[in-house]
């Protein structure tokens, strides 16, 4: 039988603020005994000129992503709102182009969350980490609301040693970052993500934890503007026990 073909794609936030997300999803998806291959050839997946009403760079962004991955049987992404451009603003973008059209709605299929992937796909549900910490769990927008992503990061998080879930209230509500609506109503947006800090702090945990940079680059903002010494981590991070780096927010960067 042969081993499937995945491509990863490392998403822009991770490429320039966290790499160490995409060498945590490399490693999770090869515990799993996969063979993963990044295109260095990749970039934006086009979201912030889709939400400005760019749609002629869009479909251009778009037409490059999907023929770098068109050979792979599987492309993971480790954040919700990329996933959920790729799987469902994709084959919009060409709904008066057949022939691209088709191609969009091949390549949609075969994208999956990088959490979805390893328990939906995978079957993962024992992992050999350990994080000592209390935390608690932010769910993103784009991927509980289009991709109905909510239970997998829980089932994976109850087999990490050590760590300890709490809830917090409103996990489900919005933290504020909107991608260009936090530039756009920066107001509005510093008072939802502060609604978001009270509920963290209410939990008592130490570190939260999350799926998609954009809110966990708002959150640990937040945090330190605030002087919250509560720490902020992607979750796969913990899950492939590759969090002995500096937490985000606390790394210098040039």
């Amino acid at each position: 039988m042969t081993t499937p073909r995945i491509g990863l794609f490392v998403t822009c936030l991770v490429d320039i603020f966290r790499p160490n997300v995409a060498f945590s999803a490399l490693k999770l998806l090869e515990q799993n005994g996969y063979h993963v291959e990044i295109p260095s050839e990749q970039t934006c997946c086009g979201q912030v000129a889709y939400n400005s009403g760019d749609v002629i760079n869009t479909r251009v962004i778009a037409k490059q992503v999907i023929d770098l991955f068109q050979d792979f049987d599987y492309i993971v992404v480790p954040s919700g709102s990329c996933t959920a451009m790729f799987k469902q603003h994709y084959p919009e973008l060409f709904l008066d182009d057949p022939d691209w059209h088709a191609k969009a709605l091949s390549f949609s299929k075969r994208c999956y969350e990088l959490l979805s992937f390893l328990t939906d796909i995978c079957d993962m549900t024992q992992l050999e980490s350990r994080f000592e910490h209390t935390v608690t769990y932010h769910d993103s927008c784009a991927g509980l609301r289009q991709l109905g992503i909510y239970a997998q990061p829980r089932q994976l998080l109850e087999s990490v040693k050590g760590l300890t879930l709490t809830e917090m209230t409103d996990s489900n509500v919005c933290c504020g970052f909107g991608g260009i609506f936090s530039i756009k109503y920066p107001e509005i947006s510093t008072h939802i993500v502060s609604d978001k800090i009270k509920n963290i702090q209410a939990t008592q945990a130490d570190v939260v934890l999350g799926g998609d940079m954009g809110c966990l680059l708002n959150i640990s903002g937040r945090l330190k503007h605030l002087n919250i010494p509560i720490k902020v981590y992607h979750i796969a991070e913990v899950l492939a026990e590759m969090s002995h780096v500096p937490a985000i927010g606390d790394q210098k960067t040039s």
